[in-house]
């Protein structure tokens, strides 16, 4: 299976846990189909337990609900609230729980992030299970529908039943999932397609990504909470910056939630800022969100294009080609740069040495994980 970009779908752009929190859990209480999630950050705590009751709800009118998490990223749900799930009659499973006998293979997350109700609407982004995506950090998804859907089933369904996945869920439950979709065909439509990484073996994110900046021709705007960037990307971003594409980043100011990440991308700055690229840090609260635009084209999701999600990490992103969804992205972007510290190339120059110590330190750190992998 491969990305395919298909028309007639319906995209709308849910900035904020306060949009796209209500919208999925009104989705999941009309269920009346199915209701598949996945997840990589599970915590116990409010959001958890809202989401845990409209789950335990919807079994409870009879609806297949299937709960897929990520063995790791999942730790942080309690017993409890696990025994609540299944006692719910949720049908739960864990993607490659750790295990001591093969120490290399727990280095491979789900990472992604989706939930699709009745086979109809689905909802994908950076969000998690967790109390910080209630106030503390800034994050977006995107509600799809159409045909497009269908792919994200399919992504799902192959994870669902994998020799990598356990749990005590029936893995043959997913071949009694229903699609319920149709192209749109009134003035909404809109031209979509999914892409998905799964560490080095397939990169489809990766490439289409580099694809989009080679030829884009106004502008290439890149938000990404971890920015650690390949060589390849960044070399991508200041040849287009030198031919005068209006290149910007959207990053975490000091409101970072692992700040030894932040100093280890900040080496790269000098060189990005004297080829023309404009960088932005975010600084109301720590930005997690995961989008980018170039010209027309937009992308949402859960892949943060650093080392770590492109070599291991199971990741999918929706993509979108529509002018409408396109202004509605740029618009965020817009609000988020006047909420933002530009960083000046000359500012930057006479940076003091302590924070130059700090980026040589992890950037070292990096650079010695990054060659182990």
């Amino acid at each position: 299976m491969r990305g395919v970009w298909r028309d007639g779908n319906r995209f709308a752009l849910l900035p904020e846990s306060t949009c796209f929190l209500p919208a999925m859990t009104e989705a999941i209480a009309a269920a009346r189909q199915s209701v598949i999630l996945e997840l990589y950050l599970v915590e116990s705590g409010r959001l958890a337990t809202q989401l845990i009751d409209a789950l335990i709800a919807a079994a409870a009118r009879g609806v297949p609900v299937l709960a897929l998490l990520d063995g790791y990223g999942a730790m942080g749900l309690q017993a409890d609230d696990r025994r609540r799930l299944a006692d719910g009659g949720v049908a739960l499973r864990f993607f490659n729980p750790l295990a001591w006998r093969r120490l290399a293979h727990n280095l491979t997350r789900d990472h992604r992030k989706l939930l699709v109700v009745d086979g109809r609407t689905a909802f994908t982004g950076g969000f998690g299970a967790s109390d910080t995506f209630l106030d503390a950090w800034f994050e977006v998804a995107v509600r799809i529908e159409g045909p497009v859907v269908a792919d994200w089933m399919r992504l799902f369904s192959r994870l669902w039943d994998s020799p990598l996945t356990r749990g005590e869920g029936d893995p043959r439950l997913v071949q009694g999932l229903q699609l319920a979709i149709a192209p749109l065909e009134d003035y909404q439509g809109m031209r979509g397609r999914v892409v998905w990484g799964q560490g080095y073996r397939y990169q489809a994110v990766r490439l289409s990504l580099h694809q989009q900046i080679g030829s884009a021709q106004r502008r290439i705007w890149f938000c990404t909470p971890y920015f650690v960037p390949t060589l390849s990307l960044r070399r991508r971003l200041a040849r287009a910056a030198r031919r005068g594409v209006d290149v910007r980043l959207l990053l975490p100011g000091e409101a970072h939630d692992h700040p030894g990440i932040r100093y280890a991308g900040q080496r790269f700055y000098r060189r990005l800022l004297r080829a023309g690229v404009r960088i932005y840090e975010y600084q109301p609260r720590f930005i997690h969100a995961k989008f980018s635009l170039a010209d027309d084209w937009a992308t949402i999701g859960s892949c943060n294009f650093d080392h770590w999600s492109l070599q291991w990490n199971l990741e999918a992103n929706q993509e979108i080609h529509d002018p409408r969804f396109a202004r509605e992205v740029a618009a965020l972007f817009e609000g988020n740069f006047a909420q933002s510290r530009e960083i000046l190339a000359e500012q930057w120059d006479r940076r003091p040495l302590g924070q130059r110590l700090r980026e040589w330190l992890y950037g070292t750190l990096d650079a010695w994980v990054t060659r182990l992998k």
